[in-house]
């Protein structure tokens, strides 16, 4: 038999029958894996839980098929670009790529991080367990008692990162062992390629200095207004802010703060969330309210049965569920969902249009190929829906869709109005790289285990000028108390999508008209800016996104300008109120004391005392210990005497001798010193245990987190 020769195989004609194979077959895998996935975190159970990770294996296996073959083919004189890119695509197949067993390990993992971090509560010590969604988020954006604050930060942390912790450096090995199997040196290097950019890391870099002096501004302006409420007890002028005090969970967003540092506070803005519930909203009415913008531009409507199969609230029938709002497509025609558990707020409005805008996406490049259904890039994603939220949060939309009473805005509402955006899109700024910039040093071995919950904190104290307010060990993970790390969601799209979302939303004002500021801009109606956004999202994944940013903006890469140019009223504005009140830029002293205010007690047998108390507690307890301990000692020898002494008589007086008693039950005299032996023995050993725990327990509580000095208990910047 003559052997063919190999390019036979492998050439252009062969390679389109290949794809045309993988898009049959994969949709009926790809749907069948989500479906399983959509089924447990909408009722998280063991039985969907398992049906899930077996999917989970058969997509893998299907991935790591059709990856594997796709590398065979040799592109380079292929003449049809699209076959060359859809070939490159499939050939990453992520974790895919682990031997089946470390693949079962891996997505075991994962699952269960996850499900830790969707089904934890913290309890209180005498009543209910509160959930993130809505309960301990409601605690963070209204309370204003630091004491509250703190026991839902700190028991959010204790619930879901030290869970967490034991597991993630085996998580990290095993994600690094599934890039390297794709040929990438590690995950973090896996997930950067997803950006087709070479110098991603750099102008990244670039993009976060040119927003900092927004960030900076924004920063040292409500640091102030704290100090003004809480006072110096916990707020320092020259130093970070605690990081419980800023109305959000993991303080990325300081909206619901807005009320402390409200610029003219005699001008307050108006409660929109008041007016949504006197008006009767209802979950589904928001979604609608959002399906209305996109189709009054031309865009496509959500179709009947994204209605019917999507989860919109909370299930009322008490099940398990994941509440992390997120959108999913099911390559199938018109099979789009939602998942999020709604609440009537201005908040989860604005959080329903983002969604909706992944829903537009999804619809718009269902007819590419398969390959093909996915972003431009992910920030890409991401942006499509935020560039929208900012048409829908304008003055001008409320005002037009009934859920604004005034007419106009002066110069000082126009400010108040500005800043509450602010607190939202400039205080996400460096949390949103920092987080991504975090990780990577994790995977490539920069940050070692030991160090984690250290270089986490060091982290957020170089980018966002924050600090714990309270001390942090190793023992704690405050990374997991953060959805996007447990679930292995990369997180730099969010970034890049904050600022690609302003360019989107300049150039579909200046494709709608708009003349005037570009926060005033609403695009509602405009059919022009509808249908350039629509040819934009058919393209998919199609295209490298600095072709298809070029097409839309007229600029090949992401550029700042059009937020700065969102925001310059305001900036404008903190700049002249933070000169004027003499505040400084920035966080110098990087410091953080750690001297609690009323919350510095210690768990003592069930007792909060203050630490010297319960320490000299500890030392009475070890000094009993040892007393008990001699005692038992003492009576072992005074027993092995009694025994040497007896065996010295005559036995035969010894088998006449009455019997006697141990523990009140009457036995013969050889069988009660057994006994005595055997309960000495293990008075023993419960004297040694308790006195290993004592000294434990002493060791631990006078221990520092690492990263804090003995005497000044002051934060250091790595070098």
């Amino acid at each position: 038999m003559i052997p063919f020769p190999a390019d036979e195989f492998y050439n252009e004609t062969q390679a389109k029958m290949f794809l045309q194979f993988y898009e049959q077959t994969a949709e009926v895998v790809l749907s069948e894996f989500m479906e399983a996935t959509w089924d447990y975190v909408t009722n998280i159970t063991r039985l969907n839980r398992e049906n899930m990770l077996q999917k989970e294996v058969e997509r893998s296996q299907f991935m790591l098929y059709f990856g594997t073959r796709a590398r065979l083919f040799k592109t380079d004189h292929f003449q049809d670009p699209s076959v060359k890119r859809m070939l490159s695509k499939l050939q990453n197949v992520d974790k895919s790529a682990l031997p089946t067993e470390e693949l079962r390990e891996y997505n075991r993992l994962l699952t269960y991080m996850e499900t830790t971090y969707s089904t934890a509560e913290v309890c209180l010590d005498e009543g209910p367990c509160l959930s993130l969604e809505p309960d301990l988020e409601e605690v963070m954006a209204t309370s204003r008692d630091q004491k509250e604050l703190l026991w839902a930060w700190q028991g959010w942390r204790d619930a879901v990162g030290r869970q967490i912790r034991p597991f993630f450096d085996y998580y990290v090995h095993l994600s690094n062992k599934a890039a390297q199997y794709n040929g990438y040196e590690d995950m973090g290097a896996l997930w950067r390629s997803k950006y087709e950019s070479d110098t991603l890391e750099e102008d990244l870099k670039q993009l976060y200095e040119e927003l900092q002096p927004l960030y900076l501004n924004l920063h040292a302006y409500v640091r102030r207004s704290l100090y003004r409420y809480y006072g110096p007890e916990l707020i320092n002028l020259r130093g970070p802010i605690p990081a419980h005090l800023l109305g959000n969970m993991w303080a990325q967003s300081w909206d619901k703060i807005l009320d402390l540092v409200l610029p003219y506070p005699k001008k307050p803005p108006e409660d929109i969330t008041k007016i949504m519930k006197s008006q009767h909203w209802k979950p589904e009415k928001m979604f609608h309210e959002a399906n209305i913008f996109f189709t009054s531009m031309g865009l496509l409507p959500a179709p009947p049965d994204f209605w019917i199969k999507s989860m919109l609230e909370r299930p009322a029938d008490g099940r398990e569920v994941e509440c992390h709002a997120s959108s999913w497509k099911f390559y199938r025609r018109d099979d789009v969902r939602v998942k999020k558990c709604t609440e009537v707020t201005i908040e989860d409005l604005l959080s329903i249009f983002h969604q909706m805008g992944h829903i537009q996406y999804f619809l718009q490049f269902q007819n590419l190929s398969i390959i093909y259904q996915e972003g431009a890039s992910p920030a890409f994603e991401e942006a499509v829906g935020s560039a929208i939220t900012l048409s829908a949060s304008s003055y001008k939309h409320l005002l037009t869709r009934g859920l604004l009473g005034q007419q106009h805005q002066d110069s000082e509402e126009e400010v108040n109005f500005l800043l509450g955006i602010a607190l939202e899109k400039i205080a996400f700024i460096p949390f949103s790289y920092m987080i991504d910039v975090f990780r990577w040093k994790v995977f490539d071995g920069t940050i070692t285990k030991n160090l984690y919950n250290q270089e986490w904190w060091n982290h957020r104290l170089k980018y966002q000028g924050l600090c714990p307010p309270v001390p942090r060990s190793e023992e704690d993970f405050d990374p997991g108390a953060k959805f996007h790390i447990p679930a292995s969601v990369p997180y730099v799209r969010y970034f890049l999508s904050l600022v690609l979302q302003f360019q989107f939303h300049e150039a579909l004002c200046r494709a709608a008209g708009h003349v005037g500021p570009l926060h005033r801009c609403d695009i509602f109606n405009s059919k022009v800016a509808g249908k350039m956004l629509g040819d934009i999202l058919k393209l998919g994944s199609s295209r490298p996104w600095q072709e298809v940013l070029r097409e839309m903006t007229g600029e090949s890469s992401p550029s700042t300008k059009a937020f700065m140019t969102f925001f310059k009223p305001l900036l404008n504005w903190l700049v002249n109120e933070n000169v004027k009140q003499g505040d400084i830029l920035g966080w110098p002293d990087y410091s953080c004391s750690f001297e609690e205010k009323s919350t510095n007690k210690v768990l003592f047998l069930g007792m909060e005392l203050e630490p010297d108390k319960a320490h000299l507690g500890q030392w009475l307890l070890l000094g009993m210990s040892l007393i008990m301990l001699f005692l038992i000692l003492g009576l072992g020898f005074r027993l092995h005497y009694l025994e040497k002494q007896s065996l010295n008589k005559d036995t035969m007086i010894l088998s006449t001798l009455p019997y006697t008693y141990f523990l009140g039950i009457a036995m013969e005299p050889r069988q009660a010193a057994r006994k005595q032996w055997i309960l000495l023995g293990l008075c023993f050993i419960l004297t040694l245990c308790s006195m290993g725990l004592l000294i434990r327990i002493l060791t631990h509580h006078s221990r520092k987190p690492p990263w804090m000095k003995a005497e000044s208990q002051s934060w250091e910047l790595p070098p």
